[in-house]
């Protein structure tokens, strides 16, 4: 089997542009990357599949070679569905984004970049965590007696007095975290 150069090439240069314009703010680039992606897929599936042969009817005087391969069509079409999917599920995203804010492009989120940029921030660390004693039942026992994975702290609770009467002395975005008082299992709060 020899090798289609063009199309190659073709899928080559719209795996790039798709690429480039996929990592842009703007969603309707976005979305224009998302298609050149799924049609560079195609064309990759259909180069897969070797050159044209017969149709894949079966016919007991034609060779099995001479047949052409159904299966990169069979996904070629898959791929088309599922592209389409996106396509317009991405279309809702754009529409909704432009009633809202009346703006394509994705904003910067200030407050996600000043908590990565922190020194002890951690990912695994920041998640709570809670062991489920059954998986059909929800988890109604007290915060004391739950079981918990070591490490992790249970969760906090904000407390609105505390953030009230404190209000002077933080920063406005930051409200004062207040952890629960947790009973031990004799009765005693810790």
């Amino acid at each position: 089997m020899s090798i289609n150069i063009t199309l190659l090439l073709v899928m080559g240069v719209l795996y790039a542009v798709g690429l480039y314009l996929l990592l842009e703010r703007s969603l309707t680039r976005v979305l224009l990357g998302l298609m050149l992606l799924a049609n560079a897929t195609n064309i990759l599936l259909l180069a897969t599949g070797g050159y044209a042969g017969l149709a894949p009817i079966f016919n007991k005087d034609i060779p099995s070679s001479a047949y052409n391969d159904p299966l990169p069509q069979a996904f070629i079409l898959t791929s088309i569905v599922i592209s389409f999917a996106v396509t317009a599920f991405m279309l809702s995203l754009i529409y909704r984004s432009w009633l809202l804010s009346r703006a394509d492009h994705i904003q910067v989120d200030q407050e996600d970049i000043r908590v990565a940029m922190q020194d002890l921030y951690d990912d695994e660390e920041d998640s709570e965590i809670a062991i489920e004693v059954s998986d059909f039942h929800e988890n109604n026992q007290p915060l004391g007696k739950r079981e918990t994975i070591p490490g992790i702290v249970p969760k906090r609770v904000i407390d609105a007095k505390a953030v009230a009467t404190s209000k002077k002395d933080v920063h406005p975005e930051s409200p004062v975290l207040k952890t629960p008082e947790v009973q031990s299992p004799t009765g005693e709060k810790e």
